[in-house]
């Protein structure tokens, strides 16, 4: 895996993780499923940004 990649990820995830409300499984499970979609969209974005 590119260090960019896990990097983006693992800052995403983490913030996601950090500020998850007490809420159902189901649904912290469709917020991550949501929040996964959205940085993969954003990642050749990131990409792009960063130069690489």
């Amino acid at each position: 895996m590119d260090p960019v990649n896990l990097v983006y990820y693992a800052v995403v995830c983490g913030g996601l993780a950090a500020y998850a409300p007490p809420i159902s499984k189901v649904a912290k499970a469709g917020i991550g499923v949501a929040t996964g979609a959205v940085s993969a969209a954003l990642l050749p974005i990131v990409h792009q940004l960063l130069g690489f």
